[in-house]
């Protein structure tokens, strides 16, 4: 059953996501209060995944250090500058401006991992790489948004957003798929319940994005013009992402695993984490909010997109 729900997965995502777009816009009132569940989903959606993964032996990965060196480089440093290029030809208004930075300029440290797994990368690394991903980044951020938008936005950068959502997302489901992964090693019965764990990523993903895209849709479509604008910055990331993963896989000599893996980190940004600082601006600057959110959907058919396309076509087991 497990392989088969994997192998129609993509199909799957794509009518929940259907689903809640109808359900968005046929019956708002039932499906903006969805919101709420969100956040314990992406929690339940993390613990199943991470019990699926070797836990107890991923201090190994942190050796890999030609991986972490490709996964800095392209996220903190190719990712910014090709920013840094679209800000120089594309005549956004500052607002739009901000919302596009604050989205893309830093990596996903949740369900890159869930997309990870599903796509055949190396969930190990992905998971060993978050905590390194949310540090740096917060080092990084306010210096990326001093530098392109002034210094006025560095208060906006040390939020406690980033902390709360790492503990809660992150740290809270890793140190129980931990525990739970100690105790199966000594009884037989959690090993069993772990291995029926293993049938829950998929359908709980499928829930994410039928929440996302109902509770989000109405608030995208209130400022439609704004999409236009930015639909094809993030269509063109998605693109560039996917291919700077292979590049700096081959660049780096890595397995396919870990260039798949690079991929799902540079395609997935932060933008659950990035909406609460987004939400603190003026109401001026209301349409930075409606990008971050466009960009998660955007970003959510994309991912349907790459779990075929990266493990299939761009990069297949050799």
């Amino acid at each position: 059953m497990r392989d088969q729900m994997e192998k129609h997965q993509s199909w799957l995502y794509l009518i929940f996501i259907g689903l809640g777009l109808a359900l968005g816009i046929g019956a708002p009132q039932f499906a903006e209060p969805l919101e709420q569940l969100l956040w314990p989903l992406l929690g339940l959606l993390l613990y199943a995944t991470f019990t699926q993964i070797p836990l107890l032996h991923i201090a190994r990965s942190f050796a890999d250090t030609r991986f972490m060196a490709a996964l800095i480089v392209g996220n903190f440093i190719a990712i910014p500058a090709f920013l840094a290029l679209l800000v120089l030809w594309l005549p956004l208004s500052p607002a739009v401006l901000v919302g596009v930075l604050l989205v893309l300029l830093v990596p996903c440290t949740d369900w890159f991992i869930t997309f990870t797994h599903l796509g055949k990368g190396d969930t190990a690394r992905a998971v060993a790489a978050t905590p390194l991903l949310l540090l740096v980044q917060m080092v990084a951020l306010p210096i990326y948004l001093w530098l392109f938008l002034g210094s006025e936005w560095f208060q906006l950068t040390l939020s406690t957003e980033l902390l709360s959502a790492f503990a809660g997302l992150i740290l809270t489901p890793l140190a129980l798929a931990w525990l739970t992964e100690y105790a199966a090693q000594r009884h037989k019965a959690v090993e069993r319940s772990v291995h029926n764990l293993g049938l829950l990523p998929v359908p709980l993903l499928a829930l994410v994005v039928f929440v996302i895209a109902a509770s989000q849709i109405n608030t995208v479509l209130g400022l439609s013009q704004v999409l236009v604008q930015v639909v094809f910055i993030f269509i063109g990331f998605l693109l560039f992402a996917a291919l700077l993963g292979k590049g700096l896989g081959t660049l780096f000599r890595l397995p396919t695993a870990s260039a798949r893996t690079l991929a799902f980190s540079f395609g997935t940004r932060n933008s659950f984490v990035m909406l609460p600082i987004a939400l603190t601006l003026p109401s001026a600057w209301q349409a930075a909010v409606v990008v971050i959110v466009f960009q998660s959907l955007v970003e959510l058919f994309g991912m349907v997109a790459f779990l075929r396309w990266v493990p299939n076509k761009l990069l297949p087991e050799p």
